[in-house]
C-alpha cells in the first residue's frame, strides 16, 4: 500500500486488522545483532542539541520509537569543532558531549533496542560562523559552495568559501573520526555508522563534480575514494569491524555534489569496503537524487548489493509496500525509513497492522521546539 492511500485511509476513517507477517518484520541477523525486524530508523538530524549538546528530550524522541530487536541510527554527530555546519546538532568529540549522551543511548537499551551513533563532517557546508576562530570549513576544495534555499523555503544558507585541506592534515580529520567511534562506544552505543553521504566532507572528497585534487585523493577513482576508506579502516580497527556501517549516496547531488560516473562509484565503494569486513553498507536510493520528493529513474543500487558482502540496507522514499518488495526480492536486507519513522514513533506496529499513517509536518523537521513535530505524533492506541 503507498503512503498516499494509507493518508487516504486514514482521512475516511478506515479500520484496520492484521494481515499476516510480512518481509519487512522478519526477523534478520545482523552480525551479532539479532533483529527482530528490517525497519530502521534512519538517521534524521533535528537541531534540538543545544550547543552542540544532546538534550534531556532526546530521551523520549528515541525511546518512543524503540522496539525490542529493532535497530536505530542516532541524527548526524559530529566528530570535531571543525565538523558544524548546522544549529544544535550533537556531537560527540568532548567528555560533556559523551556523558549527555549516555542517558538516551540508555533509555533506548531499557527497551531492547540497539542504537548506532551516524559520525559525520559537513566539510564545506558551513561557514565561519560554526568554525572555532572564525576560520574557513575545511573540505577537499577550496572551490565554493553557492547559497542554497533553506528547507523552510524562506531562509537562505550562506556559506563560506573552505580551505583546502594539505595532504598533510588528512591524517587529523581521519583521527577524528577514529576518536569520535571510541567516544561513540563510551557513550554505549552498539556501533557507528560514518556519514558518508549527501555532499558533507567524506562525499565531497568521492564525488568528481567537487573534488579538484591533484595529489593521492584526487583525479582516479581510487584516489577520490583514498579518504573514505581511510576512515572506514580507522574506525574499523578502533572498535571493531563488527560495529561499524557507512552511508554512501553516489547518485545523489546534495550540496553540489554530484558524480559524472555514480554507477562506478558505488560499484568500486561496495567492493572495496569487503576489505575491511564492516557490519552494512547504508545505500541511498538512486531515486533521491534531491532534497524533493522521490522519482523515477532506470538506475539501481543492484550491482553495489550483489558487490557487498556484509548487510546491505537502503534508504529513500520507501513505503511499506516499496519496502516489503526489496526484502522479498533479495534486493536488501533492511529498509531504513526516515520522514515515516519521524511521524509515526509506531512504525513497526503501523506496517504489521497496515494501518493508517500520520501525516509528517516538514516544516516542524529543524526547529528548536523539544515537544511539537518531535515527540507529539500519536500512537495507534491514542487515535479514535
Amino acid at each position: 500500500m503507498s503512503l498516499e492511500e494509507t493518508q487516504s485511509r486514514e482521512e475516511h476513517g478506515s479500520n484496520s486488522s492484521p494481515s499476516p507477517a510480512i518481509p519487512l518484520l522478519t526477523p534478520y541477523k545482523m552480525g551479532n545483532f539479532n533483529l527482530s525486524h528490517r525497519i530502521v530508523l534512519a538517521p534524521l538530524t533535528r537541531q534540538k542539541s543545544y550547543h552542540n549538546v544532546p538534550q534531556p528530550h532526546g530521551i523520549l524522541y528515541y525511546s518512543q520509537r524503540t522496539t525490542k530487536g529493532g535497530l536505530l541510527i542516532a541524527e548526524a554527530t559530529g566528530v570535531s569543532d571543525t565538523a558544524q555546519g548546522y544549529p544544535d546538532t550533537p556531537g560527540i568529540w568532548t567528555k560533556e558531549q559523551v556523558e549527555a549522551w549516555k542517558p538516551i543511548v540508555d533509555a533506548v537499551h531499557a527497551k531492547g533496542g540497539f542504537f548506532f551513533c551516524q559520525i559525520w563532517h559537513v566539510g564545506r557546508v558551513s561557514n565561519t560562523g560554526f568554525q572555532p576562530n572564525g576560520q574557513a570549513p575545511i573540505s577537499c576544495t577550496d572551490k565554493p559552495l553557492t547559497p542554497q534555499m533553506r528547507s523552510n523555503k524562506i531562509d537562505i544558507a550562506q556559506f563560506t568559501p573552505p580551505r583546502r585541506l594539505r595532504t598533510d592534515e588528512i591524517p587529523q580529520i581521519v583521527n577524528d573520526f577514529r576518536i569520535a567511534a571510541r567516544n561513540a562506544m563510551e557513550a554505549g552505543f552498539d556501533g557507528v555508522e560514518i556519514h558518508g553521504a549527501h555532499g558533507y566532507l567524506v562525499d565531497q572528497f568521492m564525488k568528481d563534480s567537487v573534488n579538484d585534487r591533484t595529489d593521492e585523493y584526487g583525479g582516479s577513482l581510487e584516489n577520490r575514494c583514498r579518504f573514505a576508506l581511510q576512515v572506514v579502516e580507522a574506525v574499523a580497527d578502533e572498535i571493531g569491524a563488527d560495529k561499524v556501517g557507512i552511508r554512501l549516496s553516489p547518485f545523489a547531488d546534495y550540496c553540489e555534489s554530484g558524480d559524472s560516473n555514480p554507477n562506478a562509484l558505488g560499484l568500486y565503494m561496495a567492493e572495496s569496503l569487503n576489505k575491511y569486513c564492516i557490519l552494512y553498507c547504508h545505500m541511498v536510493e538512486p531515486r533521491m537524487k534531491t532534497v524533493a520528493e522521490k522519482s523515477e529513474t532506470l538506475e539501481t543500487l543492484v550491482p553495489m548489493r550483489k558487490a557487498f558482502k556484509g548487510t546491505f540496507m537502503v534508504a529513500g522514499g520507501y513505503d511499506r509496500e516499496d519496502g516489503n518488495k526489496a526484502v522479498e526480492e533479495n534486493r536488501a536486507d533492511v529498509i531504513a525509513y526516515g520522514r515515516l519513522f519521524l511521524a509515526n514513533p509506531d512504525l513497526p506496529k503501523r506496517f504489521e497492522l497496515d494501518a493508517p499513517l500520520n501525516k509528517y509536518h516538514r516544516e516542524t523537521f529543524y526547529t528548536s521546539d523539544t515537544v511539537i513535530g518531535y515527540t507529539d505524533y500519536p500512537f495507534l492506541e491514542h487515535i479514535s
